[in-house]
C-alpha cells in the first residue's frame, strides 16, 4: 500500500473532526458513533449548507434583489433539490424569482449588464419544473437581450450597458451569461444562435485576457484604453484575480457539456480548459490546497488564501479530469482542492455551518485593492460556488450520482 504524506494525513485527521462536529449540529446527519470508526453516516454538507441558509433567509423577501450572487446560490440549491428531491428547495426559488418576475414575464429590473442575465437559468429551471409560461417569456427578454446588446469591435460583450463599463470585457461574465445562452438554446431550439455565440465570447475573450506566460486570465480588458487600470499597450488589466478566473473556468466546463461533440469551437475550448488546469496546478498552494486572492503572487504580504475560486477551481479540474479533457494525474489538484475549501467549512454555536475566507464583490484594481477586499462569512458567492462543488465532488467520492450538468435535455 502506498504510504501517505503527512499532508493527507492532516486533510484526513481534519476532515474526520469537521464531518463529526457538523454530524452533531445538522439536521438529518447520524450522530451515533463507534469506537475507533468513523460516523455512522457522513455529514451531507451541501444539505447542512443550504439548511443553514434557509434558517438565515426563510423567505424570499429576506434575499431580495435580482442579482448573479443571489442567483448562483439558489442555482447551487437547486443542484441540491435535483439529487435530495426536498420540495422546499425547489419552492424557495419559486418564490424568488417570483419576486421579480410577474404573471406576463416582466422582470422587474433593467437587463442592461451581463450580471443580471444568470438569474435566466432560474427562469429556465422553473419553466422545466413547472411549464408555467411566464418564466419562458422571462427568460426569452434575456435571450433577446443579446440581440442588440453592445460590443467590442470584434464583438466581445461589454461588462455592462453603462458609461462606467462601456468597451469593457471581464472574465466574471462570461459565466453571467453564456451557460443561460446554450441552455436557453438546447431547450427552445435555438442552439445554432445559442452554441456559436458562446464559443464566439469566449474566445474572443481569451483573446484579449489570456496571459501566455503563466497560463492565467488577467481580470479585464478595455478595448477603449481609457480605464486607469488598463495597460497602455495591451488595454488588458495587470492581475490575476481568482474569482474572474474562476468563473470562465467553469463556464468552459458548462458550455462543453452542451456544446456538440462535433462543433467545430470545441477543440479550442478544450485547450482552454488544458491551459487553466495546468495553471492551476501550477498555482495551487501546496499546504492547503487552495488558492491565493492574487493567484500568482502567493509570497506576497497581504495575500490571502480564497474559498469561492478555490471551489471554482476544484470543480472546473474535476470536471475536467472526468470528462477526459485532460490527463488524470490533475485528478489530485481538484480533491487537494476540495479537501483545503472543506476545511474552510465550520458550525458554529447556533448549530448552522459556517463558510469563511470569501471575497466580496470586486471590481477591477490594484495589488492593494484585492489584498483589500473583505473576507466575508457565507457570502452568496463561496456558498453557491461551494454546492456546485460539493455536489459533484461529494457524489464522485462516495461513488453516487451527481446531478447533471445537461439538466435542461429534460425540458417540457
Amino acid at each position: 500500500m502506498k504510504r501517505r504524506g503527512w499532508r493527507e494525513v492532516f486533510a484526513t485527521l481534519s476532515a474526520a473532526l469537521l464531518l463529526a462536529q457538523l454530524a452533531a449540529a445538522s439536521p438529518g446527519v447520524s450522530r451515533r458513533t463507534d469506537a475507533g470508526r468513523k460516523p455512522s453516516t457522513e455529514a451531507d454538507w451541501s444539505k447542512a449548507v443550504v439548511e443553514s441558509m434557509l434558517k438565515r433567509y426563510p423567505t424570499a423577501e429576506s434575499l431580495k434583489g435580482w442579482g448573479y450572487a443571489k442567483s448562483l446560490y439558489l442555482y447551487g440549491e437547486y443542484l441540491v433539490y435535483l439529487r435530495t428531491k426536498d420540495r422546499r428547495y425547489l419552492d424557495h426559488i419559486k418564490a424568488w424569482v417570483d419576486l421579480h418576475v410577474d404573471e406576463q414575464g416582466n422582470i422587474n429590473r433593467p437587463i442592461n449588464a451581463l450580471d443580471y442575465m444568470l438569474p435566466g437559468n432560474l427562469l429556465l429551471i422553473l419553466y422545466k419544473e413547472t411549464g408555467q409560461q411566464k418564466y419562458k417569456l422571462a427568460a426569452n427578454h434575456i435571450r433577446h437581450t443579446f440581440d442588440k446588446y453592445p460590443r467590442t469591435k470584434d464583438g466581445g460583450f461589454w461588462h455592462a450597458d453603462t458609461p462606467s463599463r462601456q468597451w469593457q470585457l471581464w472574465a466574471d461574465g462570461v459565466f453571467m451569461s453564456l451557460p443561460f445562452l446554450v441552455r436557453y438554446g438546447q431547450m427552445f431550439g435555438d442552439s445554432a444562435y445559442a452554441n456559436d455565440e458562446a464559443t464566439k465570447q469566449l474566445l474572443i475573450y481569451a483573446s484579449h485576457l489570456s496571459d501566455p506566460k503563466t497560463g492565467l486570465l488577467f481580470h479585464a480588458y478595455d478595448e477603449s484604453g481609457a480605464q486607469t487600470w488598463a495597460d497602455p499597450a495591451t488595454h488588458h488589466s495587470h492581475y490575476f484575480w481568482c474569482r474572474a478566473i474562476g468563473w470562465f473556468a467553469m463556464t468552459l466546463v458548462e458550455v462543453l457539456e452542451i456544446l456538440p461533440k462535433d462543433h467545430p469551437s470545441r477543440p479550442r475550448l478544450v485547450a482552454l480548459v488544458r491551459q487553466l488546469t495546468k495553471a492551476f496546478a501550477d498555482f495551487q498552494d501546496k499546504k492547503t490546497g487552495l488558492w491565493y486572492q492574487v493567484v500568482d503572487r502567493g509570497d506576497a504580504d497581504g495575500n490571502w488564501l480564497e474559498t469561492s475560486s478555490s471551489s471554482m477551481y476544484s470543480y472546473a479540474v474535476w470536471m475536467a479530469v472526468k470528462r477526459g479533457y485532460v490527463d488524470k494525474k490533475y485528478r489530485g489538484v481538484a480533491l487537494e482542492g476540495y479537501r483545503g475549501v472543506m476545511s474552510k467549512l465550520s458550525v458554529g454555536a447556533d448549530g448552522l455551518t459556517n463558510l469563511s475566507d470569501i471575497c466580496e464583490g470586486t471590481n477591477v484594481g490594484d495589488l492593494a485593492y484585492y489584498f483589500a477586499r473583505k473576507r466575508n462569512v457565507n457570502d452568496f458567492h463561496g456558498i453557491g460556488a461551494f454546492l456546485i462543488m460539493n455536489e459533484q465532488l461529494r457524489a464522485s467520492e462516495r461513488g453516487g450520482n451527481a446531478p447533471p450538468l445537461s439538466w435542461s435535455l429534460a425540458a417540457r
